[in-house]
């Protein structure tokens, strides 16, 4: 994706904010600067940094400050900002530190990591100091420790441990200008699917007698080192301390040690993030013990606290994600809120997931999942509207379709509306193209395959429609419906589920007050599968389906005219409608009904737009047809009260079509539009029509 977005924090549940284009690459980093400033880059190597404007009535706009190209042919991998300082990673084996000063970003040192790809970058004070300290994280097993100087950043102290890549890093401290902090801790994840934690602080005034003594230490944990390579499971943990020198402000030199403090064991796989937790300051003077998140390719995200007692051990206070998790792929990384009271966590998948804080009057803390954004992660091919407009069904190249509705509840001002996604109808093993709603309750959906699908709706979906108020109006009894559906093992079909299924039965039981979570959308709300079409010989790639629900029409892909033919069913017992409607001669990209059902109108890759006429029997036959762009035609519609339709081709037109007699045997163009790019979809609306 070329660009970021804006997900404000509010009770409101209101999802994304805005959107930030920009890009020309692939967005890698995004990080915030500020409160009102961010930084992002993408794989082209180009860094941005933004800034919030508030405009008239209060609206928030996000303004380009500066923009460079950091890295050249090689895409950014790492990002930083702390303070004026940016830092940047390429894939260039480079690390690049930036100054930003007013709306200008200067270069101001770079730095060779000999062939090591950076993977993550840190800043911050050193504890009761000014000074900084930089982190850097390579495709290696190596800590790599600089310390700012008036000649920029130098290298000072390598730390090992790590057996595999380290993915990421963190420093406990967020001040820019000064670190009053007794220590500062840094944690590091790693593919080993280890955390360390490293805890720097300035050097007592004796500890130089026993350098002889960490020498010595040193030397011994090597051969330990190297004494258990060969043997199973056994891990290095070293207590040496690091010593390095910084020059402070009066000019004097100040000696910090670094020590390995602790191992967190807990992930079973690649540990993709680290975050701590940063509770604003208030007025109480009360402080809570510091806690560090941390996400991992297992699927879950664990809470690591110390202990009260004198030994002060780090364990695992609380875990997140990681049953319902696993089958997306684990999570790519995790952040806390700004106030602390939030965990979010994002998956491969694209999905987010969140989790709140609540605190009794002991000060027990209480953690549960809320509604966080979804959406699909790979574009969109095909969306339609429920019969009576109430929601709307997507498809995607992401094998899924996902049905998005308002969330209706009462405020003090009124009623909130927001939209979400309510269910996740189809999680395919083929790209969805296109879904078309048969009824409210039933809709068909065509893929990269040969079939079609027809899916009826489960009772959680009729529950979920009355609890968060986006409609009540269904004739059918809810206690005849399926409970839910599910996929077995090495199957592509969606199968209903049985009353005392547990995985359904406790959600059933329950009222539904918010929108279903990840967990749930990817789980619990799969509709079961009622019906299949065949008849085509390659994988379809139109739908159709007549206002009155009576008829659905299919096309598949073609290069000849054998198979470049619709096809219809009846809906109410799903066998063939009448012969194939035959006329283009390569693949159909849309199927429309006119909207009292009398026409049905064909878009192709022959440039051609066909019309077909229903018959008293039942059927339909051909009755005209147009050459009318230059190039592929991708999309028609006809007007909400019939009598003229639009095509929509790659030539960059759109073109209005009026029959010129009254058998709508003969059609003229009667406008056209010129488009700057190719027009890739269409459709009508009427003036002042609420939806």
């Amino acid at each position: 994706m070329n660009e970021c977005h804006s997900w404000g924090q509010r009770s409101d549940f209101a999802g994304i904010s805005a959107t930030i284009p920009g890009h020309s690459g692939e967005v890698t980093c995004v990080r915030f600067l500020r409160r009102d400033t961010i930084v992002s880059a993408d794989n082209k190597g180009s860094i941005i940094v933004r800034r919030e404007v508030t405009g008239a009535g209060g609206t928030s706009n996000w303004k380009t400050a500066a923009e460079r190209q950091a890295h050249d042919k090689s895409g950014v991998t790492a990002l930083c900002a702390f303070g004026n300082f940016i830092v940047s990673g390429g894939s260039d084996a480079k690390v690049k530190v930036w100054d930003l000063q007013e709306d200008k970003l200067e270069l101001v040192q770079t730095i060779d990591t000999k062939g090591r790809f950076p993977l993550d970058i840190k800043l911050a004070c050193l504890p009761q100091s000014s000074s900084m300290v930089m982190a850097v994280a390579a495709t290696d097993r190596v800590i790599r420790i600089f310390v700012h100087t008036k000649d920029g950043f130098t290298p000072a102290v390598n730390l090992e441990g790590h057996e595999d890549w380290i993915r990421c890093l963190a420093f406990d401290s967020s001040d820019v200008s000064s670190n009053a902090q007794d220590i500062l801790t840094l944690a590091s994840g790693s593919q080993d699917g280890y955390i360390r934690l490293w805890v720097f602080k300035p050097k007592a005034e004796t500890a130089s007698k026993h350098t002889g003594l960490n020498d010595a230490l040193a030397a011994f944990e090597a051969s330990l080192g190297d004494f258990a390579e060969g043997e199973e499971g056994g891990k290095r943990i070293s207590n040496r301390s690091h010593v390095l020198a910084v020059r402070s402000n009066d000019g004097s030199m100040k000696q910090f040690t670094i020590t390995f403090d602790a191992l967190l064991v807990g992930h079973e796989n690649h540990v993709t993030a680290v975050s701590w937790r940063h509770i604003p300051k208030s007025g109480s003077g009360s402080t809570s013990p510091p806690t560090l998140l941390s996400s991992s390719t297992d699927a879950s995200l664990i809470l690591w606290s110390p202990t009260d007692s004198p030994t002060s051990i780090w364990v695992n206070r609380q875990r997140f994600g990681d049953v319902i998790g696993a089958k997306a792929g684990g999570f790519v990384g995790a952040l806390w809120s700004s106030t602390g009271d939030e965990v979010l966590g994002w998956g491969w998948n694209g999905c987010w997931r969140r989790w709140r804080c609540t605190k009794n009057e002991a000060g027990k803390e209480t953690w549960a999942e809320v509604p966080a954004i979804t959406g699909h992660n790979e574009p969109v091919k095909g969306l339609a509207w429920d019969p009576n407009g109430d929601y709307m069904i997507t498809s995607s190249l992401d094998q899924t379709t996902r049905i998005f509705g308002p969330w209706r509840r009462p405020a003090d001002n009124g009623i909130i509306e927001t939209w979400h996604e309510l269910s996740r109808p189809q999680i395919h093993g083929y790209d969805l193209i296109a879904p078309e709603f048969i009824n409210s309750l039933r809709f068909v959906s065509v893929g990269d395959e040969k079939v079609a699908r027809v899916f009826d709706a489960p009772r959680g979906f009729v529950h979920t429609l009355k609890g968060l108020g986006v409609t009540t109006v269904h004739n059918e009894s809810e206690s005849e419906r399926p409970i839910g559906a599910s996929v077995p093992p090495l199957g592509l079909s969606n199968k209903a589920a049985v009353d005392d299924d547990e995985t359904f039965r406790e959600r059933d039981s329950q009222p539904v007050t918010v929108p279903p979570c990840e967990g749930e959308l990817a789980n619990t709300t799969l509709w079961p599968e009622v019906e299949k079409l065949f008849g085509h010989g390659y994988e379809l790639y139109a739908l159709g389906a007549s206002h009155s629900g009576s008829v659905v029409a299919t096309a598949c892909k073609s290069t000849t005219p054998e198979h470049a033919v619709i096809r219809l069913y009846d809906s109410g017992t799903w066998r063939p409608l009448g012969e194939p409607l035959p006329g283009h001669t390569l693949t159909i990209t849309r199927i429309v009904f006119s909207p009292d059902d009398r026409f049905i109108l064909s878009a192709s890759r022959d440039r051609t737009w066909r019309l077909f006429e229903r018959q008293a029997e039942g059927g339909y036959r051909p009755i005209a047809s147009e050459k009318g762009h230059a190039r592929i035609i991708w999309d028609c519609a006809w007007s909400k009260v019939g009598g003229l339709f639009a095509t929509a081709g790659r030539d960059k037109l759109v073109k209005i079509w009026q029959p010129t007699d009254g058998t709508c045997a003969k059609w003229k163009a009667v406008a056209t539009i010129k488009l700057e790019e190719a027009a890739t979809a269409v459709d009508f609306a009427l003036v002042g029509e609420s939806r």
